[in-house]
């Protein structure tokens, strides 16, 4: 009678010593990509292109979609096309942000870009409220070169309660609803740029395509900066980067285009805020509403100041 041979059982690893590789000793977290293999990502032309793309159309033309449409197609008492191009922009984004996130060269940390995805979106959506309804009232000649209670059409509100209720709704536009958007937005972005390296130095460098969006890019990062108030989050971001850079040199690896594309964007990008400041400098209007060390005035407290007026100046000839 023949005897099923015994299986013989694989020695168990050392205290302290790797696990073999294989199926058989799968990671803690599942299959995940070789960090050390130093995969190459070409230059992601299209999510650059559609990223800057709904960032100018879908960000920084819904005010202007707004103002330029006549009032009768969006009533004050209903959505304007503005909020509708900011319902596009909170679930668009994301979108893109993931499928960047999914490109990367390198296992990435994914409970963080979940919980950070999860953040942006309920970041915007409050901004989509309070910023809704501070930007109609413009139309009621709210002016945001002044703060809330030294607005006209504020001041005289009674009872005198409302006032802070629109104070409230500041806060949640210009302070909650802005940390909760744009934190997690720049660290998405670090974290993505944290994979961007490679050993190989005729991999550094752009494309023609990089080259041309850089612009619009920066431009656009220009007018988030400024008109978010997040200079702060930014600055600290691109110190992040540049220290990043410099112990990733040490070890022989230089960015990608990819990452040379945000670098070099978040670069043009603070030369832009620069010369933004030194431009309004002496403003003394807006330096009251702006106070303090770091003084960088929004884009549309400017167009509600100057613009404004140079509008009403055509009118009345």
């Amino acid at each position: 009678m023949q005897v099923a041979a015994r299986r013989r059982p694989f020695p168990a690893a050392a205290p302290g010593s790797p696990q073999p590789a294989g199926p058989l000793y799968p990671g803690r977290h599942g299959a995940v990509k070789n960090e050390d293999t130093f995969k190459t990502s070409p230059f992601h032309l299209d999510l650059w292109f559609y990223f800057t793309l709904q960032n100018w159309v879908l960000d920084f033309g819904r005010p202007i979609a707004m103002i330029i449409l006549p009032l009768e197609w969006f009533p004050l008492n209903k959505p304007s096309a503005g909020d509708y191009f900011h319902m596009a922009y909170n679930v668009i984004t994301p979108f893109l942000l993931l499928k960047l996130i999914e490109r990367s060269p390198k296992t990435l940390p994914r409970s963080m870009v979940y919980v950070s995805i999860i953040m942006f979106v309920m970041g915007a959506s409050i901004h989509l409220v309070g910023d809704s309804v501070n930007h109609r009232l413009i139309f009621s000649g709210y002016q945001h070169h002044l703060s809330v209670r030294e607005n006209p059409i504020i001041k005289n509100l009674k009872p005198e309660t409302l006032i802070d209720s629109f104070e409230l709704l500041y806060y949640y536009d210009e302070y909650l609803g802005h940390s909760m958007w744009y934190i997690p937005f720049f660290l998405i972005l670090f974290i993505y740029f944290t994979g961007c390296f490679t050993p190989v130095e005729e991999e550094s460098r752009m494309p023609v395509p990089a080259l041309l969006l850089m612009g619009p890019s920066s431009l656009y990062y220009w007018y988030l900066v400024t008109e978010g108030q997040i200079f702060i989050l930014y600055i600290f971001t691109f110190f992040a980067m540049m220290a990043l850079v410099m112990h990733q040199k040490r070890k022989g690896l230089v960015l990608d285009s990819n990452g040379l594309f945000l670098f070099y964007s978040f670069i043009v990008t603070l030369v832009l805020i620069a010369v933004w400041v030194v431009w309004l400098w002496n403003d003394k209007i807006l330096r009251k509403k702006y106070p303090g060390v770091i003084y960088i005035p929004e884009p549309w407290a400017f167009y509600t100041l100057h613009m404004n007026n140079l509008h009403a100046a055509k009118e009345s000839f």
